[in-house]
């Protein structure tokens, strides 16, 4: 069975927002076309306490976009965003969230970041997607949302490593790139991993 994954499509990650994506909201219309086509429709939001740790705003002389290291990996510095319960981390107006069965909060742990939808950045902690695929006897999940270059890329690279076939949907997603060039190099890396990118006009995406 074929799940559809909609990552982080939030205001914050939207070109009004506070960590916008370039055309982040060109993947709204593309969530709301595709997600008709499949049974199962799950959703992640960032869910981050105010006081996370990835933000910039709560390191003393850092700035969005600095890199420290943070639990023994790299960290980036962002700017505060996707704060629970605050407009920010809701849905984009226009996404069509009646098809949505279930949706997975993550980057709630306020030490480590998450950008994978089914782990934590140390992988420490489960966020319980994987169980709730597994139980439904999903083997195939296709991925869009935002970014690419982040939250998408772990999440795909993610379901590989747990066995799961990844179709990413190429118009469905948009980077970051905070280092120009980022967000097809995630292309590159999804595809070595073995995740298929697909287009929204191929029958089976």
């Amino acid at each position: 069975m074929e799940a559809l994954l909609l990552v982080d499509v939030q205001n914050d990650f939207m070109p009004f927002g506070s960590l916008p994506v370039a055309e982040g909201d060109a993947v709204v219309p593309i969530a709301n076309l595709v997600s008709p086509r499949f049974e199962l429709v799950v959703a992640t939001q960032d869910w981050h306490p105010p006081h996370h740790a990835s933000f910039a705003i709560n390191h003393h002389g850092h700035a969005p976009g600095d890199v420290i290291q943070m639990g023994g990996i790299v960290q980036v510095l962002w700017p505060a965003h996707c704060v629970q319960q605050q407009p920010g981390a809701s849905f984009h107006s226009g996404l069509d969230v009646t098809p949505i069965q279930y949706v997975v909060h993550k980057g709630v742990d306020p030490a480590i970041d998450s950008y994978s939808a089914f782990f934590d950045n140390l992988h420490l902690r489960e966020t319980g997607l994987e169980a709730f695929l597994r139980a439904r006897s999903v083997d195939t999940i296709v991925v869009l949302g935002l970014a690419t270059d982040y939250c998408v890329l772990f999440t795909a690279l993610d379901g590989r490593a747990l066995g799961f076939d990844v179709k990413v949907v190429r118009e469905g997603v948009r980077a970051v790139d905070v280092t120009q060039g980022d967000g097809e190099r995630a292309l590159d890396d999804m595809r070595a991993a073995g995740c298929a990118i697909v287009s929204v006009s191929d029958r089976e995406g």
